[in-house]
């Protein structure tokens, strides 16, 4: 095999759960081959360069190997290498994230029926 889907790698590479969604994520722009935006049925050779933005951070990885099956994670980690860079950027906006929580801490709990009526009394409404 020396080339396969984009939209199939993806998913066999366990970037996304479900092939549709890998889909969607081409058409979307997010998802770039060598630095140009990438299309599902675009073909993947071993050796390029992919940018993937998804919920989990944005990840450049090079190509190492090519499958149409999702296995194992333990297999699907094998068939691209993460960038240095890219590790410690999305390693910089875990912490971010992380130190975010600290200035807007989250409530205790649900506002009570007399908490709702002075936050209603508060914003002028009614």
């Amino acid at each position: 095999m020396t080339s396969v889907r984009i939209d199939k790698w993806l998913w066999a590479a366990r970037f996304f759960k479900t092939r549709a969604l890998a889909q969607k994520a081409c058409d979307l722009g997010r998802i770039h081959l060598n630095g140009i935006p990438a299309k599902p049925a675009r073909e993947v050779h071993a050796g390029d360069m992919l940018t993937v933005r998804n919920e989990g951070g944005e990840f450049l990885v090079q190509v190492l190997l090519l499958s149409e099956m999702r296995g194992p994670a333990a297999v699907a980690q094998t068939l691209y290498r993460e960038t240095e860079a890219s590790i410690a950027a999305r390693a910089k906006a875990a912490e971010e994230r992380k130190a975010m929580q600290q200035y807007a801490p989250l409530p205790e709990h649900r506002p009570s029926k007399r908490d709702r009526r002075r936050i209603i009394q508060f914003r002028g409404e009614r």
